[in-house]
This record gives structure tokens, C-alpha cells and sequence, in this order.
């Protein structure tokens, strides 16, 4: 049985530690905020106060944190998961990041005797608590083998799409087509009200044909209740393709329309919607055309 570790635990992050906990492995785990740490304490998971203290004590240690410099801080920086001396030593990142600084991550742990894996998910905080997420997965196969019981307690597939960054840019991908459903979805959702029609009507209309993605599977129900919290947040989706344009922008690609959807959920933020689920972004559109989609004009 591996011992495992988890630094991280966000709306995400406990999720899936405590399924890691409920499938049965040894868990150690870390946080900046005690709270967390001490609700998985009472699960029976083992309280670490470094990140090098979770290395030093497990085989497999996860990371989902904000960020690229707070994963790179957690990871090479003092008292970070590089300084224990641990060779073999599994290293997964569950976090969203940019795909250069997981390559930069994994070259710098190779050195040290271990593997890193970049393997973000999607699926959202319902993904999350059920253990359904679709994990993307870089770096080393044979790694990546050994830690599939692992990962399959906190995912329904697994896809290994490359070596270190594949990950992520599959990841980025996804956030891609994430935000223009989103996008679509308000948009679509403020063109039935604003002209007169119910919007859960148009729902029920168009959700088995053409249309029908991830978004209106999961989203308008929501909405429709005057629901907008996360989920995932809004600011954390306006991050995800701020990673997009900057690496697109380091491979000269063209991305016009996910720089007009960043330019949306800019706007979100800036309208203190930011702590908003990303799908609550419609209020950009409502605030712009005048209307509400349960009340009508505004």
C-alpha cells in the first residue's frame, strides 16, 4: 500500500484527498489554512507542517494549489518537496498551471531521483466529491502506472497524453472549450429572455440537439434556481486562460476567440463576481443587454 500525500486542500483538493482517504491509502496532508488540515485529521488522515515533511514521509505526493509559483514554490522552494531525499518518489500535480513550469518542475525533480506527473482534471466540485474526474496526465508511463489505483479513486479516466507539460496543455485545451460554453451559455440564455421567450424553455428545446454539451447538461438548472456560487470560480477561470493566451502567445497561435471569452471573465472580476461560479458569468451579459434572465429587463 502506498503512503500518500496531498498539499492543497481547496474546494478540489479535499475532495479528492478524501477519496484517496476512503480507498484506503495511508494520507498526509498539508495546508496553508489549519481548517482544512483539521477536518481531515477527524477522517484519519496524519497532519504534515512542511511540504518537505509530506515527502519525507510518503511515496506519492499530490499538489493542487492556485497557481504556477505557488506549485513551483511548493515544489523546489525552502522546506519544498525537492529537499527530501527521496529518490523514486512520486510527485503528481493536480493543480492548473502553465505547461513550461511543470517541464521546468519535472526536469528539476528528475535530478533528484524522482518523477513528476502533471495531471490536471476536470469535472468540477461535483467531479470532485464523486471521484468522476477526467485526469490528463504528463510525464513518465511507468510512474503514471504505478499510481493508477491512486488516481482511480479520485477519477473515472485517466488518459496519459505525453511527457512532462502534456498535462497541461490538454488542460488548457479544455479550459479553451469551457469558456466558450460559458460564455455561450449566457449569451444564449439573455438572447431568449431579452426577446421574449422563456430561457428554460429554450433550454429544453435545444439541449438534445446540436447544442447539447457539458454546460447545458449541468449549468442552466442552476442558474435558473438563482444559484451562481462555485463550483468552480470565476477569477480561477479567468487564471486558466490567462495561461492559455501566454502560451499561445510563446508558440505564435492565433486564439482570437479565447481572448474575447478571457476579456468576459476580466469583466466578471472587475464586477466583483470574481468568487462566482464561472458559470455565473452571465451576469456580464445581462448587466450589458439590460436583463435578467429570471426577472426579465432590468
Amino acid at each position: 500500500m502506498l503512503n500518500i500525500g496531498y498539499i492543497g486542500l481547496g474546494i478540489m483538493g479535499k475532495s479528492m484527498a478524501k477519496n484517496i482517504l476512503r480507498a484506503g491509502f495511508p494520507l498526509w496532508v498539508h495546508n496553508r489554512s489549519n481548517a482544512a488540515v483539521e477536518e481531515m485529521v477527524s477522517l484519519g488522515a496524519i497532519a504534515a507542517r512542511t511540504p518537505r515533511e509530506v515527502a519525507d514521509l510518503t511515496d506519492v505526493v499530490f499538489t493542487n494549489l492556485p497557481d504556477s509559483p505557488d506549485v513551483e514554490k511548493v515544489t523546489l522552494g525552502p522546506q519544498g518537496i525537492i529537499e527530501a531525499s527521496r529518490p523514486g518518489l512520486i510527485v503528481v500535480d493536480n493543480s492548473t498551471i502553465k505547461p513550461g513550469v511543470s517541464r521546468k518542475i519535472a526536469a528539476e525533480l528528475l535530478k533528484k531521483g524522482m518523477f513528476a506527473i502533471d495531471a490536471p482534471v476536470s469535472g468540477g466540485d461535483v467531479g470532485a466529491k464523486n471521484g468522476t474526474l477526467a485526469i490528463m496526465a504528463g510525464g513518465s508511463a511507468e510512474a503514471l502506472q504505478k499510481i493508477m489505483p491512486v488516481l482511480m479513486a479520485v477519477g473515472k479516466t485517466v488518459t496519459h497524453v505525453g511527457g512532462p507539460g502534456a498535462g497541461q496543455v490538454a488542460k488548457a485545451a479544455n479550459q479553451i472549450m469551457v469558456a466558450a460554453q460559458m460564455a455561450a451559455l449566457g449569451e444564449l440564455l439573455v438572447f431568449a429572455r431579452k426577446s421574449g421567450v422563456d430561457p428554460e424553455k429554450v433550454i429544453a428545446a435545444i439541449k438534445s440537439g446540436a447544442a447539447q454539451c457539458w454546460a447545458i447538461d449541468t449549468k442552466p438548472q442552476r442558474l435558473f434556481k438563482g444559484e451562481r456560487g462555485p463550483g468552480f470560480k470565476a477569477y480561477m477561470q479567468l487564471k486558466d486562460l490567462r495561461i492559455v493566451i501566454e502560451t499561445a502567445r510563446e508558440y505564435h497561435i492565433p486564439l482570437p476567440a479565447a481572448e474575447v471569452h478571457a476579456d468576459y471573465f476580466k469583466r466578471m472580476v472587475e464586477l466583483g463576481m470574481g468568487e462566482l461560479d464561472n458559470s455565473a458569468v452571465v451576469g456580464v451579459v445581462e448587466k450589458a443587454a439590460g436583463a435578467d434572465i429570471l426577472k426579465g429587463e432590468t
